[in-house]
């Protein structure tokens, strides 16, 4: 397999943790997003919305979508899985995990940030403090339901890692690279070391990537 990503692409970052989880050995092919990189007609023929990270299957099939692509993997490489057996569970799981894919991330990324500078005219101050705010409304939420809820065990549900904490650490990891305020969301820290001690997920981290920058 080849994962077209960015060393610091959250939803890259999801997917580098789900391989490493299944044990999946790929080729990297990085994109300079700051760069542009990701618009070369190149990349576009790969992936026609210009985003990170595609996935090329051994069988030479192209899945874009960071979440559809994890749960391609979990269809096609079931062990270990990433979501519960049950129903209930598994949408407990999904929904933590979109709570941060569809909610907080879309507001937060590459492109809007940019945005915000080029063309609209904020500063970087600005820039910041809209990243900052919105982890702060979003993570509030998180830390109250992973706090408050039974199902939560030394990861996001039980003990076992799996969709919503690949979620959840890449955001955590862009949210300290904002100096966001974490100590108001001590189980979603909690949640944040355990996982980083697992081989995946700290090997999948944007400062090991090879093409990871200071």
């Amino acid at each position: 397999m080849k994962l077209h990503n960015y060393f610091r692409s959250s939803t890259s970052f999801r997917v580098r943790i789900a391989l490493g989880l299944k044990g999946l050995s790929y080729d990297y092919v990085a994109y300079h997003l700051r760069k542009g990189e990701q618009r070369d007609k190149v990349y576009l023929a790969l992936n026609a919305q210009g985003l990170v990270p595609t996935l090329e299957t051994e069988a030479g099939d192209r899945l874009a979508q960071s979440l559809a692509i994890v749960e391609y993997l979990e269809e096609v490489y079931p062990d270990p899985p990433l979501l519960p057996a049950e129903p209930l569970a598994r949408a407990r799981v999904r929904g933590l995990a979109y709570a941060i894919a569809c909610d907080l991330h879309p507001l937060n990324n590459l492109r809007v940030l940019k945005y915000l500078v080029d063309p609209l005219g904020h500063d970087a101050g600005t820039q910041a403090d809209w990243f900052r705010h919105w982890v702060a409304v979003e993570f509030a939420a998180m830390e109250q339901r992973l706090s408050e809820e039974p199902e939560t065990g030394r990861f996001c549900h039980g003990d076992r890692p799996g969709l919503a904490d690949l979620c959840l650490v890449p955001q955590v990891v862009n949210g300290r690279r904002f100096d966001c305020d974490m100590t108001p969301y001590p189980t979603i820290m909690r949640i944040h070391e355990a996982c980083m001690a697992i081989p995946a997920f700290a090997e999948a981290a944007p400062e090991r990537q090879p093409d990871a920058e200071g």
